[in-house]
């Protein structure tokens, strides 16, 4: 927007209508696809319940393999495996989590993680247009920029936090380095200029 030379009312109502509009857009792509991925997780585990329900004996035998080749001795495998098949829940619990490598009870929501993505986006665009309400032209441009800068690299960091990534390789500012100029150019050639008298 700043590429078009604005003024400042115009470029503080774009800039909310980004935060606002991106912010809806990543929320329903995220809730899309966690969607997606439970439906299928459901899916598996309903075709699991299944067979627990129709061959309790093959899923017994199949459960003592899967310990056994963790290194548990064969009968322990086997008294193991017995002892689980013995409750439904129970059991649809362990192939769940030894075979399928799915928690029943961790599935992900949907409508968590569109909230977050919402607010995370939100978080990392509300920055740069505020500088428009205190300035104008270039020089809104020229602060926006810096200023939204560390923003980015919070906000690219959090992801990586419960993997144990450092806060000081952030993915956020190389992907919005190089990102942020790009419509510049089309804001320029799309900028209404001025007719001579």
């Amino acid at each position: 927007v700043g590429g078009g030379h604005p003024g400042a009312a115009a470029a503080r109502r774009a800039g909310w209508a980004g935060v606002v509009g991106g912010g809806c857009s990543m929320a329903a792509g995220e809730y899309v696809s966690r969607r997606g991925q439970r439906e299928l997780f459901e899916r598996e585990l309903n075709v699991e319940r299944r067979e627990l329900a129709t061959a309790p004996a093959a899923e017994t035998r199949e459960l003592e393999q899967i310990y056994r080749r963790r290194g548990v001795s064969p009968e322990v495998a086997r008294t193991v495996a017995r002892q689980l098949m013995g409750d439904a829940d129970t059991a649809l619990e362990s192939h769940a989590r030894d075979e399928l490598g799915l928690d029943p009870d961790e599935l992900g929501s949907p409508w968590q993680a569109a909230v977050s993505s919402f607010v995370s986006f939100a978080a990392g665009a509300v920055v740069p247009p505020l500088p428009w309400f205190f300035l104008n032209g270039t020089v809104a441009v020229i602060v926006s920029l810096p200023t939204a800068a560390p923003v980015s690299a919070r906000v690219g960091a959090a992801p990586g936090a419960p993997s144990g990534r450092s806060p000081w390789r952030p993915r956020g500012p190389p992907v919005g380095a190089s990102a942020a100029p790009a419509p510049a150019p089309l804001a320029v050639v799309g900028a209404p200029r001025a007719t001579p008298p």
